[in-house]
This record gives C-alpha cells, structure tokens and sequence, in this order.
C-alpha cells in the first residue's frame, strides 16, 4: 500500500494549497445528495452519509451547507438525479486509473472523460480493464501532529480495533480496515479521544507500477490533476509509485 499512501499526500496537500480545489464542495454535496437520497436524513442510520458529512467537515464546508444538501437528498429534485460510474484506463508508464463520478448526464460525462484522457497522454479502456487491480477498503486518516501517541502505540490500538494495517506519511497516520469495519474502527478511535479527520471508503492497489521518468510522472500527474478539475469526478485511484526524488522535482 505504499504507493497509495503516498499518492493520498500528494493528494491532501494539493486540496489544501490548490486554490482550483475550491470545487472540493460540489463534490462533497453531490456525495451528500446520492446518499441522503438512498438511505435517508440521518447520519446516525446511513453509513456513506455519515462519511459524506465527516468528509464535508474536514474541508470545513460550512454546516449550513451540509444541512441543505441533505434536505435536497431527501427530497431530491430532477436536477439531483446523479448516477454514480466508474470509468478505466491507462496513463503514461502504464499506470492504471480508476474513475469515480456522480453525473446528471451520462453522454457528457463519457465525452468529457475521453477528452481529458486523450489530451494527457492516457487511454480510456473497456469497463473491467483496471477494475480487478483494486479492492476497496476502509481508510481512516489521524493527523500526526499533537497526537501524543506513538507510531507503534497506534498501530497496536489499530489491531485491537479492528483494522488491518497503518501506514505513516509525512502528516498523518492512515488506517485501513475491511470496508465493514470502518466504522467500528472509527468510533473506537473516537471513543479513545484520537480525532479522526478522515473515514472514507478508498480503493487499494493489490500492485503499484514505478514511474520513475520524469516526462511520464509529469504527464500522469496532468492526467490526474485534468480528471480531478471536473466537477463529475469524486474520486481518482492509481496504482502508480513515483520516487520521492522525482516528486520533488515535479510538485
């Protein structure tokens, strides 16, 4: 899982220093509407509207926001019909693309998704191409600042929680469970006074692929970067790895 890991920091320090992540709360009141809308108002009784607002709350969208997107969940409109898809790829290096998006307009969305791949040197594949490459797990985020608990004391309270493994980046501590597990973790670490700033379901790599070209980890990150500008788009998973000394050339 070293490869995801890293990629989700270069993830959360885009969202927090790109001022064009600002379309982070379509995104999340898309998220917020499909939920509500398929399982009700109430975060207590509906798990992926209970993560859709966590998530709302770690981008510091205002409550207000999240209060109406649920009411339109509820009562969803014809302009809140969204379908949720999933489109696979490849970009340079042969590195694998697993898209999320929540649209309104199908037709829009496939042309949209064509464009952005071939204009960033990547190829749009066949439903099923890269999907079996990745299993979904549950993913917990800790900021390592001010924990006052170490790296193997959390790992321990981890395991006796539930979940299967913790990875360590530069700022944060991710936890990843069985999807069914996910939330029993996450209230455990609540219940232990150990803020959690994320829980969402993610998409692991079984494998990662090494780009270590400079050219083909600037055109994958383009790639990346053009899918995540469209507001359809919740989510991009990879399965590249590119070396911290190509990175910091490239960020």
């Amino acid at each position: 899982m070293s490869g995801h890991s890293k990629w989700a920091t270069i993830k959360r320090k885009k969202e927090a220093t790109d001022s064009k992540r600002a379309g982070i709360f379509t995104k999340v009141t898309r998220e917020i509407i499909v939920a509500a809308k398929a399982g009700g108002g109430d975060p207590d009784n509906n798990f992926r509207l209970r993560m859709a607002v966590l998530k709302a709350k770690s981008v510091n969208m205002p409550n207000d926001n999240i209060q109406r997107a649920i009411k339109r969940g509820i009562g969803a409109t014809e302009s809140d019909q969204y379908e949720e898809i999933y489109y696979e790829g490849y970009g340079s290096g042969g590195a694998a693309l697993l898209v999320q998006v929540l649209t309104d307009n199908r037709n829009r969305t496939a042309g949209d998704m064509r464009y952005i791949f071939s204009r960033n040197y990547g190829n749009l594949g066949e439903a099923g191409c890269v999907a079996w490459m990745f299993a979904q797990k549950g993913l917990i985020t800790i900021e390592a600042e001010n924990l006052g608990k170490t790296e193997d004391e959390l790992f321990e309270m981890a395991i006796e929680a539930g979940a299967e493994d913790l990875k360590s980046t530069d700022e944060a501590y991710e936890i990843y469970t069985e999807p069914s597990q996910l939330e029993v973790v996450r209230k455990y670490f609540d219940t232990n006074d150990l803020p959690v700033k994320e829980a969402e379901l993610t998409m692991v790599p079984a494998n990662t692929v090494a780009i270590t070209d400079v050219d083909q980890a600037q055109q994958l990150l383009k790639l990346v970067d053009a899918l995540e500008d469209n507001d359809d788009v919740q989510n991009v998973y990879s399965n590249f790895d590119i070396p911290d000394s190509i990175l910091e050339g490239i960020q």
